[in-house]
Formats: C-alpha cells, structure tokens, sequence
C-alpha cells in the first residue's frame, strides 16, 4: 500500500507540475447541467487581435475521472514543450471523460483482451463527446481562434472518440491524429474527402486491435481520403508514445487548414 500511495503522490505532483507550467482548470456545463472538467493551455504572450489554432485531445479509458489533471498524463508535454509552444503557438484543450462513460459510444466488451469493439453509433453521441465539441466550438468564439485550423487527436478511446468525432462533426476538423483507436467504417465516407489524417498504432497492441486502425485505414484510402498510416512493430497498446515523439507529428498537423487543398 505505501508503494501505491508513494506513487500517487508523485503522479499527483508530476501532474500539477504539468498545470503550474501553462495548463489551467476548467469547467465546461452544458445546457442539461453536465459538467465537463478540461484543461486549456494558451500560446505565450496570447494576443487576442492575432488568431491562433486550436487542438482538441481526448485521452484514453485509464484517464477518466473527474479530478481534472490526470488527462494530462499523455500528450501534454508535447505541447508544452518550450520550442514547441515557440514554434507551433496553439490553444489546446484536455477535457476529462468521467468515468461512467466514453468518448465513443460503440460498445465495449472488457472481459477480453485485446477488448472486443462495436463501432455502431447510436443517433446521438455519448454526452461528453458532445460536450467537447460543443466546448471548442464556444472557444472557437470566445477566443482569438483560427476556424479553419481546428484539429483533434486522441489515443485508445480517445483514439475511437477522434474518428466518431469525425463522422459525426466532418466540417469542424482541418486535420485529425487518432492513435490505437478504431471506428465505424461506413462513416468514413463523411469525412474522407474533407478531413485529413495520419493514423497510429502498435503492431503488437493487446489492448486494442491493431486490425482496427488497418480496417479503417483501408475504408478511407477506398474512398480517396487524404490519409497516411503508421504502424509501429513490436509495440503494444502505448503507441502514443511513439506517435508524440514523430519529429513530423506537429508540422503536419499545423501545416492542413481547413477548406484549402
């Protein structure tokens, strides 16, 4: 128990570290008093008369809750990375998914491994999928934000939220980055031709298929989508790592800007 409670600790400290360097908490409620916690980070030296991009992030399943910090743990040092945030200045959001819910509203079955998945989506997305969106589109009018250069990524379920939000919301994305996820793949035609993307996975994932990112991969080339795949031998479900360390991952976001071909 001490070993766990040590550990805690120093993730904790670790994660409000991350904060104290640029990230701050917030609450986003929504119209039917759902409360969405999500870190923002803004470019240094915001200028409010210039207009700035804008990522959205959507963690994995083992980042849900509600303290507001731990979806934090994967991608947010990439951002605050000093030569990154010189170099790409950017408005990027972490929201937290609670725990009684996912970012994609397939269904999941966790009592096998790697866990069985059911990209049907209902008529209407899981509330905090909704929520996030909604959150950048408030953003994108309350904030010096470019609306033409908004982009999403996201790993594991986070990565299966990056492609439904895709589906479900084609014209708000200039380019998106999901990482081990998977998603429906009839509905890659609504976002094929308009949305750009790169694609991650490890070829050895125990958690989530690898075979799922090659199904919708295949789906989008087939229907002419803009769309590059990178599948890392030898690694298991923490792709993420791989994929934020791509000297090219930054750059390539950045440079696509919504409506220009």
């Amino acid at each position: 128990m001490k070993k766990i409670t040590i550990f805690n600790l120093l993730l904790l400290h670790s994660l409000l570290a991350l904060a104290q360097d640029g990230f701050q908490a917030r609450i986003y409620e929504t119209k039917k008093g759902q409360k969405l916690p999500y870190q923002i980070l803004y470019p240094e030296n915001y200028n409010r008369h210039h207009k700035y991009p804008l990522v959205l992030v959507l963690h994995g399943a083992g980042e849900r809750g509600a303290d507001n910090q731990k979806q934090l743990v994967h991608g947010s040092k990439l951002f605050l990375s000093d030569n990154n945030r010189r170099q790409f200045p950017a408005i990027v959001i972490f929201p937290q998914c609670p725990v009684d819910s996912y970012w994609m509203s397939g269904k999941i079955d966790r009592s096998k491994q790697p866990i069985e998945l059911s990209f049907d989506y209902p008529k209407a997305p899981n509330w905090p999928l909704k929520a996030a969106v909604e959150l950048v589109k408030k953003l994108s009018k309350k904030e010096a934000v470019d609306k033409k250069r908004i982009y999403i990524t996201g790993l594991s379920m986070g990565g299966m939220g990056t492609f439904e939000a895709l589906a479900r919301y084609p014209k708000l994305f200039a380019a998106a980055a999901p990482i081990c996820g998977g998603g429906n793949l009839e509905m890659t035609k609504k976002y094929a031709n308009k949305v750009p993307l790169w694609i991650f996975h490890g070829a050895e994932d125990g958690v989530v298929k690898v075979q799922n990112s090659r199904d919708i991969y295949a789906a989008l080339r087939s229907n002419a989508a803009n769309v590059k795949y990178t599948e890392y031998p030898g690694v298991n479900h923490n792709s993420w790592d791989n994929a934020f360390a791509e000297s090219e991952f930054l750059p390539w976001m950045f440079s696509h800007v919504k409506g220009k071909k």
